[in-house]
């Protein structure tokens, strides 16, 4: 896993558990998260980003910030996110806070799935951590 100065991933995905690839058919964004969970936090996180502005500014917020954060905190800030963009949801709660400035796209619907693509994926790779065998977790040593 490499964490950039910038949040953003540029490298081959890794061979974590983790892994969620989503591609964006209306602007051909796609996104590929690797994520480590250990005691329902993460501990490690990749991204591979290639994405409109608007799509990389949210996964650089999502990846400065999710290390350390739960599982919990995580899908708040989603659910947040998406409050914001679509509904008259407040700026999400720290450390997400700096998803604010995207608040300008809420007219702009056909922007909402580039901005939500990451933290979709992020959902989804938890998800998929959690539907693991017991014997196959994916969390640290």
């Amino acid at each position: 896993f490499f964490q950039a100065e910038d949040g953003i991933r540029h490298q081959p995905r890794s061979r974590g558990l983790g892994d969620v690839y989503k591609r964006q058919p209306v602007c051909g964004s796609t996104v590929t998260v690797d994520i480590k969970l250990k005691d329902d936090r993460i501990i490690e996180f990749g991204q591979d980003i290639k994405a409109c502005a608007l799509g990389q500014a949210a996964a650089s917020i999502l990846g400065k910030n999710i290390i350390g954060l739960s599982t919990t905190q995580i899908k708040k800030g989603r659910e947040q996110l998406y409050s914001m963009l679509t509904d008259t949801g407040p700026i999400p709660d720290p450390p997400f806070e700096g998803y604010e400035p995207l608040r300008s796209a809420k007219n702009y619907h056909n922007r909402h799935s580039s901005i939500m693509l990451t933290a979709d994926a992020v959902v989804e790779a938890i998800d998929q951590c959690r539907l693991m065998a017991p014997g196959q977790k994916n969390e640290g040593k």
